[in-house]
């Protein structure tokens, strides 16, 4: 959990910095803390963003708009601005987490408090997708700027029944996924890394259960929030490699073992990059400037299959090294929020069994520290 947030909030000042070098532009040097976001984003097409559903505007739009109006409710006016220069995050304190991971916290405070009802069963998700239905809907609930595709798709499609009670969210969710899995055309702004934060908290509390459990529990969550038929595997992947690290398992074996699967099959192409990161001392520039290669090369956009070679090349180069893992990430660019809650997870997994630890410097930094710390305590 604090692998999670401390790795979205470190990156969230320079999320979706798709030239490096901006990043040191920017702030005067690569990321080393907890920074706010400046107010203009140097690569930013927020303006482009569609607010009736996923991906980017269209004269077509079939639903209305739902930012500014279902969700994001006083935020429209960011996505409007002529000058289209709008950070993504503006309005987010230091520390802060980003809309992605504040919703994963409270997937996990919902969960701990399920009581009798096990995170893989229907009632857990209805209980989760009941909570977040009510805190995106809820107007001054976040601070954030953006919601991706996923929440626009999900709520333009919400807004016809506006179902709140579990079973009634589940029953849409569950018709949505079936509907969208015969559907001709899939939607490919769905097939993102944006998926696995709010399957984190799922996978954490299926530690204990089988990995059979503990994957099915966060394929299953996933299919409602993004009904995209590639996810299934990716999901099961993540979910393996997180599973493991939270059972003491070598992480940097479980990150060779993702590279080197079907669904990923990019080893060959990590070796370089590998070897020529270890000619250079751990910790300078010159090795960084050679992760920043590689995740550009495997993936540094959002969508999954690249995002996650992305995140198990760093979870192999870093299995070892929570802070230097989640700081690489961050001055890697591009989609380093999600990829970075995902790795995060997995970095601070492997940490608590060879007897480290978050930061704490970190822990206590993040706006949402005592919440986190409570729903731990729970």
């Amino acid at each position: 959990m604090w692998g999670m947030c401390a790795a979205d909030a470190m990156s969230m000042p320079v999320h979706w910095y798709y030239t490096v070098r901006d990043i040191k532009t920017d702030f005067g040097g690569w990321i080393t803390g907890y920074q706010p976001p400046k107010s203009r984003h140097p690569s930013s097409i927020l303006t482009l963003s569609n607010s009736a559903g996923s991906g980017r505007t269209s004269s077509l739009a079939q639903h209305p708009p739902v930012v500014g109006n279902i969700i994001l409710h006083d935020k429209l006016k960011f996505w409007k601005l002529p000058d289209g220069s709008v950070h993504y995050h503006q309005g987010l304190r230091a520390g802060q987490n980003t809309l992605n991971t504040q919703c994963a916290v409270r997937v996990a405070r919902v969960l701990a408090a399920g009581g009798s009802c096990s995170v893989g069963e229907q009632c857990a998700r209805g209980a989760v997708l009941s909570d977040y239905v009510r805190f995106m809907t809820t107007p001054g609930s976040h601070d954030d700027t953006y919601a991706e595709s996923f929440h626009r798709a999900f709520f333009s499609e919400w807004q016809e029944e506006r179902p709140t009670s579990p079973t009634k969210i589940v029953e849409f969710t569950e018709r949505r996924y079936e509907r969208t899995m015969k559907a001709s055309f899939a939607d490919s702004q769905l097939d993102a890394i944006g998926c696995l934060p709010m399957a984190v908290p799922f996978i954490l509390l299926s530690s204990h259960a089988s990995l059979y459990s503990a994957a099915g529990a966060a394929v299953e969550f996933v299919r409602l929030t993004h009904p995209h038929p590639k996810l299934d595997g990716y999901v099961t992947l993540y979910a393996g490699a997180l599973h493991a690290a939270l059972n003491g398992a070598c992480l940097r074996q479980r990150a060779e073992a993702a590279l080197r699967s079907p669904d990923l099959d990019v080893w060959d192409t990590c070796q370089p990059y590998m070897q020529r990161a270890a000619r250079f001392p751990s910790g300078s520039e010159e090795r960084l400037k050679v992760h920043q290669s590689a995740v550009a090369s495997l993936g540094l956009a959002c969508y999954t299959k690249g995002a996650l070679s992305s995140l198990f090349y760093l979870a192999h180069e870093f299995h070892d090294d929570l802070r230097g893992g989640i700081l690489a990430n961050t001055n890697c660019g591009g989609e380093n929020c999600n990829r970075g809650a995902a790795l995060g997870a997995l970095l601070g997994a492997r940490a608590g069994h060879v007897g480290r630890s978050v930061p704490q410097e970190w822990k206590e930094g993040l706006v949402s520290a005592n919440e986190i710390q409570a729903i731990l305590e729970d």
